[in-house]
């Protein structure tokens, strides 16, 4: 961790510091030694972890395999598809890969012919479980008022997007 500190001409004084390699957070002093927080930001600087680990987590294919594998255990890769259902071949390959390269899925390759290959959660994937557990709880619990709001909105804005 490191501080810059500047001088500005408001009479402020702007300190700079940099937590790891991707969030930086700006603390800025009035004379009176009042202490004001800048927004906190989560713009890369290089490589967030952060925002790696969670592209893969937050993907609506990485949730469903997880949770598929986790219900049903061991799978073939044709299991989980059907399983899935309208998930692309292309799309299930990339998302197992990206998967086992954060070490949440294992994959088993037998000798035999034809080739069998079986996935599972791995204890980091079961350690996963529970959190997204809460979320799709949180979801469902909340949906009424989410659908609703929804509906209002889209009522409201005569099918424009607000944004």
């Amino acid at each position: 961790m490191f501080c810059k500190n500047k001088q500005c001409l408001l009479g402020k004084q702007e300190r700079t510091y940099k937590l790891d390699s991707y969030i930086d957070v700006t603390i800025i002093e009035k004379q009176t030694n009042r202490k004001h927080k800048k927004m906190q930001n989560f713009h890369s600087t290089g490589v967030c972890p952060i925002r790696d680990i969670l592209s893969h987590l937050s993907s609506k294919w990485a949730t469903l395999i997880l949770i598929t594998l986790n219900a049903n255990k061991t799978m073939r890769f044709s299991d989980i598809q059907k399983s899935i259902g309208d998930i692309s071949q292309r799309m299930l390959t990339v998302t197992l890969r990206s998967l086992e390269t954060d070490g949440l899925i294992s994959r088993k390759i037998y000798a035999e012919i034809p080739p069998r290959v079986e996935y599972k959660l791995t204890e980091r994937g079961y350690s996963l479980i529970p959190h997204i557990e809460g979320l799709v709880n949180w979801a469902i619990e909340n949906m009424p008022m989410i659908m609703k709001n929804r509906k209002t909105n889209k009522l409201t804005t005569n099918g424009q997007e607000s944004f």
